[in-house]
């Protein structure tokens, strides 16, 4: 019986089968395979990542709409119509955006001993933050510099509790210790702390006074009848066609005895209101001020202006950092910059 059952079985397995019918079952067992394929590709790639809750376009849209002027609130409001069935929580916004201070630590910590700075922007601007339950001003220093084809490049952005001395000369130390070499030519306002700062850490770099401060400095002092004869005045020396001796001396006897004040708000620039008459005269408008951070003080102040005040000190700094790293605010190349070359060749880059 056993015998005569394994004799079935096995005349059973070794039945023919038809050419067709093993073609079928190929074909149908290559398509299940490629089906199967397919839709766990499209599950674990193209829709959601793996361990991940969502697209990760709806986080670069999350930091865009943030960057772009939206508190959390807004940016919640923005994407609500986009994820009905998925709506993000204030949290979820929260944390995303945080993803921003990672670049940021790995910004301020970065080696600058590849970079070859030959100018530098200095200033600071005040910014809104809360603090103990107060909104108050925070003042921000910021250096961007310039590099030999005339890119501009973020170095510093940094929150201190005033612009002296020694938190210029902090700034300052911070971006040697990591590297950074003494550039040819630094571009400040009047504060007195920045300037010694600038002569302590870097000696042998030489200074222009922008003379946009300067002037403001001298209207403040000036009766309101004679500010249009002083602004002219001012003109001639530092819009001069080369270094006129005789339009600055001329300034101190017109204006000595009726405005005092002025005259020794002019001599406090001294030479350092002439500096830029040393370099190539297609550079002479972008350096002669410090518009180019100015411009882009300007820029932080419009797009914080949109929440009025921010939440943190630490969120201050991300979003002013953020904004420059993703390309919203652009640095654009400086006027004259073919120039740079001829600068370096006649031997004035210093050492560090």
């Amino acid at each position: 019986m056993r015998k005569r059952t394994s004799k079935s079985v096995g005349a059973h397995e070794l039945e023919p089968i038809s050419l067709s019918e093993l073609i079928h079952h190929h074909v149908r067992a290559a398509i299940e395979t490629a089906v199967h394929e397919e839709l766990r590709a499209a599950l674990t790639s193209t829709f959601i990542p793996r361990y991940q809750r969502r697209m990760p376009q709806v986080n670069e849209a999350v930091v865009a709409t943030y960057l772009a002027g939206g508190n959390t609130r807004r940016v919640r409001g923005a994407l609500q119509p986009l994820l009905k069935d998925a709506p993000l929580s204030k949290s979820a916004v929260s944390r995303v955006v945080a993803t921003l201070k990672d670049g940021l630590e790995a910004w301020r910590t970065r080696s600058l001993a590849d970079l070859d700075v030959i100018y530098v922007y200095l200033d600071g601007f005040a910014l809104r933050v809360r603090s103990a339950g107060k909104v108050v001003s925070v003042p921000v220093l910021g250096v961007v510099g310039v590099l030999p084809d005339g890119c501009k490049h973020l170095l510093a952005l940094e929150l201190c509790g005033g612009e002296s001395f020694s938190a210029w000369k902090g700034c300052l130390d911070d971006l040697v210790a990591r590297g950074l070499r003494a550039p040819v030519l630094a571009i400040i306002d009047g504060n007195a702390g920045l300037r010694r700062s600038v002569g302590e850490v870097w000696p042998r770099t030489v200074v222009q006074r922008c003379c946009v401060h300067k002037l403001r400095n001298l209207e403040r002092k000036a009766p309101k009848h004679a500010l249009a004869a002083i602004r002219d005045d001012f003109h001639r020396i530092v819009y001069a066609a080369s270094a006129d001796a005789a339009a600055y001396a001329a300034f101190e006897r017109t204006w000595a005895k009726r405005c005092p004040g002025v005259v020794t708000s002019l001599r406090e620039g001294g030479d350092e209101l002439l500096t830029v008459f040393a370099f190539p005269k297609a550079q002479w408008k972008t350096l002669r001020t410090t518009n180019t951070i100015e411009r882009l003080h300007e820029e932080f102040r419009r797009r914080v202006k949109a929440q009025g005040s921010l939440p943190s000190e630490d969120a201050a700094v991300v979003l002013l950092f953020s904004l420059v790293a993703t390309g919203q605010i652009k640095l654009r190349r400086i006027d004259g910059w073919q120039k740079i070359a001829t600068v370096l060749s006649q031997n004035t880059l210093v050492a560090a």
